[in-house]
């Protein structure tokens, strides 16, 4: 199945010329079967969303055979040019821009897959936006902007990862996916033991089977000597392998060579944009496709979206008065934690209710009395990279999503990403399944109630985190997610755009201005404007 030149790969990345994409090897045919997803059994429906699915993240790979590292993509040879930078640029234009790729010898490179980012950008304004990258695959690459401002527009390009990186990404979510374990403690008495724990362990030892009986995800540990499997207490991360990476391999992943460098234009970076005449400003920046690219943009640090009115929620009286009388059930990891953290501390009247969780872990709730409030914030189920879940906690969301009634003062908030990038996607499709079924059943029996999404940020990285949480493994999961979703009733807050697009550099916990700008869309979509 080849992928037409309008295939959207996830929010910005697409494939052009129908090239027909060689499956890997790997992915195909030798493709050893991983346990986890073995004892899935799709309907033909299940089976042919997920085939889909994949098709539609599968990433252009480099010509076979052993790729140098004086081969490999070079930013600093690299460079870009702005088409036409010197025409007449009004609001709401495109600015369309060519990446030439280069490697270390300074030769043009003769194929794509190399991950990249870029946003269109005026310090001064505090104004922001992404782009969406075009892969030719001969070494050429598209990127399109539309200019959203007035003013002088700045262009940054940078290299995440060299295609022959991605390679080694790859062949890491295939053939590694125990590269972050797990343990779990057991207890009866005074005598403990603790064992490694993971979606899929290899075989030989007596395995504990805790997979869950509603959702059928799938868990293991192994057997602790002496102790019964029902005396588990606690799951928690167990850490990371080392040595995953051959030599060359790991030449690839270099902080100040190739990861995240920039790279430079090699004639104007800027443009100079007019704005638009007045009669038609109020529709200049709307976009009615919610798949719309960019989704938003930031000015004077605020988030616009271009699919809906964003109210800004300055004063916590605003949010009080949004919330009064509801619920707020926020799920999923340490970046919606983050949500939990910042409505408590900026509402006044909204107050912890200790309930003696683990630091950082949760459950969490406040508790706003006067103006009747409950926030409540609980983590997904494992793959989990938390220290200490106690065992009764360790629940999963669709599962939660069941023991909600819903209704118009009911809100739901979920975000699901960064602890499945180490897993083959199908573990992530799975989880994903499970948790729209539940959501669809959820808005069937309470059509009223608001179901949002916050998708997956970029971060900080470096050789190591590359290899288990580079932001390419978030790029798959949140197009996989997003595609999973669009056509469901539910509301998304593009985190992702939210932090390429900011001027602050990326961190996996977004600084608490983003954290505003994306409780602002959040409480937007709660609210909206009543107009």
């Amino acid at each position: 199945q080849h992928l037409d030149d309008d295939t959207v790969l996830g929010s910005n990345w697409i494939t052009e010329n129908n090239v027909q994409h060689s499956l890997s090897q790997t992915t195909k045919t030798t493709r050893k079967p991983y346990c986890g997803n073995t004892q899935q059994t799709l309907s033909k429906r299940e089976q042919a969303e997920q085939e889909s699915l994949l098709a539609a993240i599968r990433w252009p790979k480099p010509p076979d055979g052993k790729i140098s590292f004086a081969q490999s993509t070079d930013p600093t040879h690299s460079d870009f040019v702005i088409v036409k930078p010197s025409r007449f640029f009004k609001v709401g234009d495109q600015l369309e821009v060519l990446v030439r790729m280069k490697d270390f010898q300074g030769k043009p490179k003769e194929y794509g897959g190399d991950y990249l980012q870029a946003r269109i950008h005026s310090p001064g304004l505090k104004a922001g936006a992404a782009g969406r990258i075009v892969d030719c695959h001969n070494g050429l690459y598209k990127i399109f902007f539309t200019l959203l401002w007035p003013g002088e527009v700045k262009v940054s390009v940078s290299l995440v990862h060299p295609s022959e990186a991605v390679q080694v990404l790859l062949r890491l979510r295939e053939e590694r996916p125990d590269r972050v374990y797990f343990k779990s403690s057991f207890k009866s008495g005074r005598y403990s033991e603790t064992t490694e724990c993971n979606v899929c362990l290899p075989g030989g030892l007596p395995l504990c089977n805790f997979t869950d009986l509603y959702t059928g995800e799938p868990w293991f540990c192994y057997k602790p000597r002496k102790l019964s499997c029902a005396s588990r207490i606690s799951h928690a991360k167990g850490g990371y392998l080392k040595g995953l990476l051959t030599q060359e391999e790991s030449l690839f992943f270099q902080s100040d060579v190739n990861i995240k460098r920039p790279i430079l234009s090699s004639g104007p970076d800027s443009v100079i944009v007019k704005p638009k005449a007045f009669t038609d400003s109020s529709s200049m920046d709307r976009a009615e496709d919610p798949t719309a690219s960019p989704s938003g943009y930031y000015y004077e640090d605020q988030w616009r979206s271009r699919t809906h009115w964003i109210h800004n929620f300055n004063k916590s009286d605003d949010i009080t008065e949004c919330l009064q009388g509801k619920v707020i059930h926020l799920f999923g990891d340490s970046t919606i934690r983050q949500w939990f953290e910042y409505l408590t501390a900026f509402v006044p009247d909204l107050v912890e209710f200790n309930l003696g969780s683990p630091k950082n872990v949760g459950p969490f709730m406040s508790v706003d009395l006067k103006h009747n409030i409950l926030l409540r914030f609980r983590c997904h189920g494992p793959p989990i990279r938390f220290s200490t879940v106690f065992s009764s906690e360790l629940r999963y969301i669709a599962n939660e999503l069941n023991g909600i009634v819903g209704g118009r003062n009911t809100i739901v908030a979920i975000t699901i990403w960064s602890h499945f990038s180490t897993f083959p996607v199908e573990v992530y499709i799975r989880r994903l399944r499970n948790i729209r079924r539940a959501v669809v059943q959820l808005l069937d029996r309470s059509p009223k109630t608001s179901v949002v999404i916050r998708t997956a940020n970029v971060q900080e990285l470096g050789p190591e985190v590359s290899l288990f949480n580079s932001d390419w493994y978030s790029f798959q999961l949140d197009s996989v997610m997003r595609k999973m979703f669009s056509g469901i009733a539910v509301h998304f807050v593009d985190a992702w755009e939210m932090s390429v697009a900011h001027y602050l550099p990326h961190n996996l916990h977004p600084n608490e201005i983003i954290v505003k700008n994306q409780i602002d869309a959040f409480l937007s979509y709660v609210c909206p404007l009543q107009t």
